[in-house]
């Protein structure tokens, strides 16, 4: 495993655990799977775990795993303050206690703000006294690192960062985001600084895997046949002296040792002309294809109406990176056939889901757009007869039972 410095000299992981996406078994997560993966990731080196308030039971697990394996001691933890819920002083306080209980431990290494989107969100903040309230627990050894997750434009980052005496930042950068939210110049101002950056979806949601175009695939497979798609995402990151940690959301042991892998094998300048271009033309091809631009991070979700936001995007956009029928096609197996089926037309136009994006997408406008095209009319014509057929099934396989 590669480290690069932290601003007190300590090593950090150039791979960091993202627990948002921990494994699961049903609604929950899986503990004992959860804790193969992590205890072999700090077996091959990583050492900075990444959770926050409102991942959905990842600060409990986090620490129960931790506290089981003993390996609490060998790791770096990160948290965060959700600031959006913030509504006075004693909110500050409460939620912090709430983590260091969920996380069963008595300080956290390094904790942020999270998800500020623009300077208006950090001086919320310091009106309800914040920077006092860093600084005695700093001076108490609650928090040994202060820092902010961001998600705005590169002005806003910059206005934050130059705003307080921050110890390490967390912004989302990848190949396709160089010049979007923080983007370069914001990584080259913090490393200007001297502030360590983290990096958030590094795979933009899994966007460049899983979604790829046919046509990106196939320049991969020409120009880089040895290299799999996460493996150049990666590689792009870990060639920038900047990026001190790269978190991945790793829910598979062989996720993890592949991950692991790159990482001990990537250094600062590796990359050649020729990658440049590949990624020039990658970056190309893929936002010629894109009809939204979601991370699939679940902020919106959710939805008051139980419409689900990420899912109607991901085959949005999977109509037009793969082709029209396999969007569709997801569309109808992963929302069509549940029982109340969470379609866009369920939108209200409440908004809330547009307060809480971190990539400020019109969510109402392309919501209506995402279900003309994943469902025209002849598509909820074979809709209500397949739903009518399942449930009709299923009814009779209830009176049977009976």
């Amino acid at each position: 495993m590669q480290y690069r410095k932290d601003k007190y000299g300590r090593d950090i992981s150039l791979l960091g655990f993202g627990c948002m996406r921990l494994s699961r078994s049903g609604p929950g997560i899986d503990l004992d799977e959860a804790a193969r993966e992590i205890r072999r990731a700090v077996e091959l080196g990583v050492n900075y775990f990444d959770t926050a308030y409102t991942y959905p039971g990842s600060e409990v697990a986090l620490g129960a795993v931790l506290e089981k394996e003993k390996l609490r001691d060998r790791v770096y933890i990160a948290t965060k303050l959700p600031q959006y819920l913030v509504t006075g002083p004693a909110a500050i306080e409460r939620f912090f206690q709430e983590e260091l209980k969920r996380l069963r431990m008595d300080h956290i290494d390094y904790y942020l703000m999270h998800m500020l989107t623009d300077l208006r969100s950090w001086q919320k903040l310091v009106g309800y006294g914040i920077r006092e309230w860093i600084a005695e627990k700093k001076a108490s050894g609650q928090i040994v690192n202060i820092g902010f997750s961001f998600h705005g434009n590169t002005d806003q980052f910059l206005s934050i960062l130059n705003d307080y005496d921050w110890d390490f930042c967390q912004i989302q950068y990848n190949y396709l985001d160089e010049h979007t939210q923080a983007g370069r110049r914001g990584l080259e101002a913090a490393e200007e600084k001297g502030i360590p950056v983290i990096i958030m979806e590094p795979l933009r949601g899994g966007k460049l895997v899983s979604a790829l175009p046919e046509e990106a695939r196939a320049l991969i497979g020409r120009e880089a046949p040895d290299r799999k798609p996460a493996e150049l995402a990666f590689r792009w990151l870990y060639d920038q002296p900047g990026v001190t940690c790269v978190l991945s959301g790793m829910n598979s042991l062989a996720m993890v040792e592949e991950n692991c892998r790159w990482a001990d094998e990537s250094r600062p300048g590796m990359l050649t002309e020729a990658d440049h271009a590949l990624y020039e033309q990658l970056r190309s091809i893929i936002n010629s294809k894109l009809q939204v631009g979601c991370t699939a991070c679940g902020y919106c979700m959710p939805c008051p109406q139980g419409v689900d936001i990420p899912a109607a995007f991901r085959c949005w956009n999977r109509m037009y990176t793969e082709n029209k029928h396999s969007g569709q096609f997801e569309y109808f197996q992963a929302v069509s056939l549940q029982k109340d089926p969470p379609f866009a037309s369920k939108c209200v136009a409440c908004g809330r889901c547009e307060k809480r994006c971190p990539q400020h997408i019109s969510i109402i406008d392309e919501l209506k757009k995402a279900d003309r095209a994943l469902r025209p009319g002849y598509i909820r014509a074979a809709n209500a007869v397949a739903r009518a057929w399942l449930f009709r099934g299923q009814k009779q396989e209830k009176e049977q039972a009976r």
